[in-house]
C-alpha cells in the first residue's frame, strides 16, 4: 500500500475507490448478470485508465516546471526517481483497466 502514497494520494486514492466499485459491480454481476453491470464495468475501467494518465500528465508538467526553474545541473537519479513516481498512477490505472476488462469478459462469457 506504500505505492498509493508514493504515487500521490490525489490520484491513487480515487483509483483505488474505482477498483473497489468495479469489484462490487462484478460481484453483483455474478448474481444478477445484466448488460448494465458489464457496461458500467467497462466504462469505469476505461475512466480509471484515462484518470491515471491524467495524473501522470499533470505530475509531469509540474515536474518539468520545477526542473526549468532550477539553476545548474540536474542529477539523473532525481529525474529517474521522479519519473518512477509519476508512472505509478498510469500503471495502477492500466491494472484496473485490465481487471475491469477481465471481469467484463467473465460476465459476458457467463451470460451466454
Amino acid at each position: 500500500m506504500n505505492f498509493i502514497m508514493e504515487g500521490g494520494p490525489i490520484f491513487m486514492v480515487p483509483l483505488l475507490i474505482l477498483l473497489i466499485v468495479i469489484a462490487v459491480l462484478f460481484a453483483k454481476g455474478l448474481k444478477d448478470n445484466t448488460e448494465k453491470n458489464s457496461y458500467l464495468i467497462n466504462s469505469l475501467s476505461l475512466f480509471s485508465f484515462v484518470f491515471g494518465v491524467l495524473g501522470f500528465v499533470i505530475g509531469l508538467v509540474g515536474a518539468l516546471e520545477s526542473l526549468s526553474a532550477m539553476q545548474g545541473d540536474i542529477a539523473p537519479q532525481i529525474l529517474a526517481g521522479g519519473l518512477k513516481v509519476g508512472l505509478l498512477s498510469p500503471t495502477f490505472g492500466m491494472v484496473i483497466f485490465l481487471i475491469g476488462k477481465l471481469f467484463s469478459i467473465i460476465l459476458t462469457w457467463k451470460k451466454q
